[in-house]
């Protein structure tokens, strides 16, 4: 079964930006705007624990997710479809070394 690369890298960026989004005011709403730099901050630019920062994390979590997803279906795609030629070749009775 082959993965639809583009559908996955956007689903995954998706998740990921909206997770990051919401995580981010989960925090604000019980310990409040910190404007701490986070850990994520330091691979993220602009994102903190902060209103405006949670669009940040957003942005760079839709774009991050989306190339992780699309690079993750691509390599699945890619490896599945050697498992696939291989096991047909060794029913049909043909050699695989």
């Amino acid at each position: 079964m082959k993965l639809n690369a583009k559908a996955f890298g956007l689903t995954c960026g998706l998740i990921w930006g909206f997770g990051l989004f919401l995580i981010t005011w989960w925090i604000i709403a019980f310990d409040g705007a910190t404007g701490e730099l986070a850990f994520i901050g330091r691979v993220y630019r602009g994102y903190s624990i902060t209103p405006w920062g949670s669009f940040a994390g957003l942005i760079w979590g839709l774009v991050d997710g989306f190339i992780g997803g699309f690079i993750f279906a691509w390599l699945y795609n890619l490896i599945a479809g050697k498992l696939s030629a291989g096991t047909a070749r060794s029913e049909s009775g043909e050699s695989t070394a």
